[in-house]
């Protein structure tokens, strides 16, 4: 395996794959130290939390060299390994690659054309009244009880889990009865790495923890995908699972993996921004003051969230051929990992970037990707996150951070579990 000459000094590469270093926040000084030094560098893959071994990869930091791995399917492939860091069991790949997520074009683009009709400009304006209403209930309700008790809400328990959640069943259809299936499925597949999410892990054949992604993980989400797609048949609805449920196109196995990936990355992306969001504004008051008298537009603002607080944390491509990334030979079959929340900070493209501008203008992060890959639902996400901070904006004159926030365990995603903020209308 080829490596960098920063292997003669192994102390001179900070590990960026140990789950349990997010626990902490993003890994700052070493995302720096990457980006000046090592740029592509070579992490080791221990066992970690029970999870096994693995080859080890490239990880990549800075800006451009992460929009170059994004952008470029032909030499880093979704589809060979998969885009998560773990390799997949080798007979789990056939089933994931029904995925779009990890597929290649022109096959990726072909779902991503279906899926993207369902997305109609009169279900998406439909979808921001509902929205709204959502958002401003929410907040509602938490600030009462907050001034009720002790002026301190839990953000994630009391406002952006059940946004998050109850925007996305509406999107889909799916009936009242059943959306907290959602959020089980989510933090069962998103969470894994966390036992506070996951909760102990089911044994596979070999005793070692079962992949949350594979067939036999999820064959309950799968056959309630077959119910409600039948049910829309019998009974349409002007909602995406509707459309899904009609287009011939479809086969089974797709509309199942369709189902999947808007449930669990639909979800997830608005369930980690959010508080993300919020976290940051009550941590930078000069901000949210600036955001709440219109000094700055909730349009920039959300960019600059999201760049301040990616939703994803990583994501893996391997590379198909013999290649080299800033100066660093890649070999055909390795792992190449580029790092979301080290690109946002890259002082080569974001200047001062520790510090939260939310007039920032360009923006160029991220957090929802680039490429062929580039997340499909951003529009709907960013619609989510403004309209939930000018509602905030609205509601609550001051936001205040009340106490360390919980993170989740995760190299993949930058979940918040706890974030308690003092609701008040003046400053304390």
């Amino acid at each position: 395996m080829t490596r960098t000459a920063a292997d003669a000094d192994p102390e001179a590469v900070p590990d960026v794959f140990d789950p349990r270093r997010y626990a902490d926040g993003l890994p700052h000084a070493a995302y720096r130290l990457l980006r000046d030094r090592h740029p592509v560098a070579w992490q080791e893959e221990p066992e970690v939390l029970g999870w096994p071994a693995g080859p080890g990869f490239w990880a990549v930091t800075r800006h451009a060299d992460v929009v170059r791995v994004l952008k470029d399917a032909r030499t880093f492939s979704s589809r060979l390994g998969a885009t998560q860091i773990r390799d997949p069991d080798p007979a789990d790949l056939p089933f994931i690659r029904r995925m779009m997520l990890n597929q290649d074009p022109p096959t990726h683009g072909r779902l991503r054309r279906l899926v993207s009709r369902a997305f109609t400009p009169r279900r998406i304006d439909r979808f921001e009244t509902a929205v709204r209403e959502r958002a401003r209930d929410l907040l509602t309700a938490a600030a009462g009880a907050a001034r009720d008790g002790d002026g301190v809400c839990d953000i994630v328990a009391d406002v952006t889990d059940d946004y998050a959640l109850l925007n996305l069943a509406d999107l889909l259809g799916v009936p009242p009865g059943e959306r907290g299936l959602m959020l089980d499925w989510t933090r069962r597949v998103i969470g894994y790495q966390d036992p506070d999410e996951a909760g102990p892990a089911a044994a596979g054949a070999d005793g070692r923890p079962a992949d949350p992604r594979s067939p036999a993980m999820l064959g309950d989400m799968f056959a309630f995908a077959r119910e409600l797609a039948a049910h829309k048949r019998a009974h349409p609805g002007d909602d995406v699972m509707t459309v899904l449920a009609l287009e011939g196109e479809l086969a089974t196995a797709e509309l199942e993996m369709f189902f999947f990936l808007l449930t669990i990355a639909g979800n997830d992306t608005v369930r980690s921004a959010a508080p993300g969001g919020l976290l940051a504004l009550a941590g930078h008051p000069d901000a949210y003051r600036a955001l709440r008298t219109g000094a700055v537009g909730a349009a920039t603002s959300v960019e600059e969230l999201l760049r301040w607080h990616p939703p994803v944390l990583s994501f893996r491509r391997t590379a198909a051929q013999d290649t080299e990334l800033a100066g660093c030979p890649v070999r055909a079959g390795d792992k190449v990992v580029v790092f979301h929340g080290a690109a946002n900070h890259d002082e080569r493209v974001f200047a001062d970037p520790h510090r939260l501008d939310l007039g920032r203008d360009p923006n160029p992060h991220v957090s929802f990707g680039d490429g062929p890959h580039v997340c499909l639902g951003a529009h709907l996400a960013r619609l989510q996150l403004r309209v939930l901070y000018e509602e905030t904006c609205a509601l609550v004159p001051v936001l205040q951070v009340a106490g360390t926030p919980r993170r989740l365990v995760s190299n993949f995603i930058h979940g918040l579990k706890s974030v308690r903020l003092r609701l008040a209308d003046r400053p304390s």
